[in-house]
């Protein structure tokens, strides 16, 4: 069994959006799509986002997991542009004494994605405009930009979100296989970043769910 992830209702789309409702005791929004695929919203932010990632882990036996969604982009990447993850990164995770990001347990601080490369070689294939890249996520939606330009350079990100790298570390600990496609609705350096978020949302949406399917070759 696999599962997407997504963190709001409005990222998801065709073929995404159908399936017969599961009900759960977290009362995630939960569909069944066919006998091998689940869909999940969770919610914004690192704890909705784990707590999903570990239901269906521990309750559903997924063998597989994908996070898939909108992100605010370090560079000047057009808006549409997929993104593969390569890795993730908490940039909020901020322990004394230790570096920025270093995630405790697993003493790492860049999670990997599992075989990116394919993820990335399927979108390519497909003719979609595709680009590999390390996912930093926090709760926080960027509008500090020197806290942007620190995530970019010290991380080298990306793209910001707020679930892969919780994702990643739930899968990292529970052994499961995790993979991650974001699509960039906005730039964190522009100077009016949640306007330009507002208008690409819709076309975002559907370039990353197109993008999905032929990741997952469905």
């Amino acid at each position: 069994m696999r599962a997407v992830l997504y963190a709001m209702g409005k990222e998801v789309g065709p073929p995404f959006d159908k399936g017969r409702s599961l009900p759960n005791a977290p009362r995630l929004t939960l569909r069944q799509l066919s006998k091998s695929l689940l869909v999940c919203v969770c919610g914004v932010g690192k704890v909705n986002a784990a707590l999903a990632a570990q239901y269906l882990i521990d309750h559903v036996r997924i063998a597989e997991l994908w996070n898939a969604g909108v992100a605010g982009c370090l560079t000047d990447l057009p808006a549409g542009t997929l993104v593969a993850v390569t890795g993730c990164v908490q940039h909020d995770i901020d322990t004394f004494g230790d570096p920025p990001g270093l995630v405790p347990v697993l003493d790492q601080v860049e999670l990997p994605c599992t075989f990116w490369e394919d993820t990335l070689g399927a979108l390519t294939d497909a003719g979609l405009n595709a680009v590999p890249g390390i996912a930093a996520s926090g709760d926080w939606f960027g509008r500090d930009l020197d806290r942007a330009a620190f995530i970019r350079d010290h991380f080298n990100a990306l793209v910001c979100d707020m679930e892969a790298g919780a994702i990643a570390q739930v899968c990292a600990r529970s052994g499961v296989p995790f993979h991650a496609l974001k699509v960039v609705s906005d730039h964190l350096f522009h100077p009016s970043q949640y306007e330009e978020y507002q208008a690409n949302l819709p076309a975002a949406v559907e370039q990353l769910n197109r993008g999905l399917a032929k990741a997952m070759y469905l």
